[in-house]
């Protein structure tokens, strides 16, 4: 790292840790500083804070003291902090205490003890994210609807533009500089298309090794919003930003192949699904009820699930329909994969892919058979997704499986977390109550 600072001229160094939200906490400093520093520390703490900023009540009882914890860079998520006025880097950092053990309920750490359930079977999961996102005018004031982008026309969209080349072009200088950032910091687009809401968009990432596509999923969400600023505009990932449009989604396609040979473990030689498969998507459907807080992290992303609206409703799956929760595309032997379609854009990526590759194994070691495969609508089937962020919770919090393969420490902490949120948004009254109750009630 030090001949890289020094061969690209670095003067400053971004040290980032993914938080429980997956926003970039840190230290920012000179990078001579950075090239001599032999310890730095940050408080556990910032892993208990809320996306409001607040704690919750019982964080003692998770860590009586709040002690500081040892961020150790990973040489290889080094890259240039491409938006910068001047020539800096950011380098992702892993945490552990005083004693050299990992910190359990670091994101990224929660990644890595599932991928190492995976390792102990002579396995290894690929994965490749699809992130969506909105591009919004400017909002000053969170009182006020969001509202649709104005690109080069000058003209906001008004209705859905599903795959339309013209109105991605719309865009061009803002997704020119998204691409040269990301160019520049190694993250591999594959596809960029134009989603049904106004101004939505979708980015497909090559696959990959799960960890290194969780940080590359990381960086993106900065990078786009950074690119999205320079044009005046602002890029979310919010789950349910506008009312009437569709939600956005992180799906995630995952597969698995032998560590020995390479071969993807999904498939038969004629490829076909095999059981290994149906193992997987039965875990999926069997534990992605308890690991819905996960997946769904706010109460802005359970308004996603409506009917009809580009997002699934319940766990069924199916062979290349997009209506079911877990989709299986046309596939080569290689690529034998499933698409799980469950996740909200507004996930932490560690934690989605984490979970999600978590639901998996444990279908897989416990050999769980599927439902049928659903062959027709799945909006034409009951809901089964939760629909309400507390339920979600508890269930999370009870299920023994999860607890054991992501580690105790991280769920208690998670669900702590949460509750502090969801018990901020129990505070704020909504204009649709004023609306409907206050005089007819």
């Amino acid at each position: 790292m030090k001949d890289w600072i020094e061969q690209n001229q670095i003067t400053e160094v971004e040290c980032i840790v993914p938080d429980l939200a997956g926003a970039a906490r840190g230290k920012i400093m000179p990078a001579a500083k950075f090239n001599d520093t032999t310890t730095l520390r940050m408080p556990q703490a910032i892993f208990m804070q809320s996306v409001t900023g607040d704690y919750p009540d019982n964080w003692e009882s998770i860590n009586p003291l709040d002690v500081d914890m040892i961020l150790q860079p990973d040489p290889y998520t080094i890259r240039m902090l491409p938006w910068a006025r001047e020539p800096s880097a950011q380098v992702i950092h892993d945490c552990y205490d005083m004693q050299g053990n990992p910190i359990e309920f670091s994101p990224r750490q929660v990644l890595r003890k599932v991928l190492g359930f995976y390792s102990a079977e002579g396995w290894k999961p690929v994965v490749a994210p699809e992130l969506e996102f909105y591009l919004l005018q400017p909002n000053l004031d969170p009182k006020n609807p969001l509202l649709p982008p104005i690109g080069r026309t000058g003209r906001a969209e008004r209705s859905g533009q599903s795959y339309n080349i013209d109105a991605v072009n719309d865009f061009d200088p803002m997704f020119d500089d998204m691409y040269d950032f990301c160019e520049s910091q190694g993250l591999e687009i594959d596809t960029l298309i134009h989603e049904e809401g106004m101004g939505q968009m979708e980015i497909n990432l090559l696959h990959g090794d799960p960890l290194e596509l969780a940080d590359q999923a990381f960086l993106f969400k900065r990078t786009v919003r950074e690119s999205a600023l320079r044009h005046d505009l602002y890029a979310t990932f919010m789950a349910k930003p506008m009312q009437a449009q569709p939600g956005s989604a992180m799906h995630i396609h995952q597969s698995v192949e032998d560590l020995e040979s390479g071969e993807n473990v999904f498939s038969t030689a004629d490829g076909m699904p095999n059981a290994l498969l149906l193992s997987h998507i039965a875990g999926l459907q069997r534990f992605m009820p308890e690991a819905m807080a996960l997946m769904s992290p706010y109460v802005n992303s359970y308004r996603r699930i409506v009917r009809e609206m580009s997002a699934p409703i319940n766990f069924h799956w199916d062979f290349d329909n997009r209506t079911t929760g877990f989709r299986v595309p046309d596939n080569n032997p290689k690529s034998m994969r499933i698409e799980n379609r469950i996740a909200s854009a507004d996930v932490n990526p560690y934690l989605a892919i984490a979970t999600s590759l978590a639901c998996g194994f444990i279908g897989m070691k416990q050999g769980l058979k599927p439902t049928e495969a659903l062959r027709s609508s799945a909006y034409d089937q009951p809901i089964q997704l939760s629909r309400h962020w507390y339920d979600s919770l508890q269930r999370l919090a009870d299920c023994k499986e999860l607890r054991e393969i992501m580690g105790d420490s991280f769920i208690e902490v998670y669900v702590a977390v949460k509750e502090v949120e969801f018990d901020n948004f129990l505070n704020v009254i909504s204009p649709w109550e004023r609306e409907h109750l206050l005089l007819k009630v």
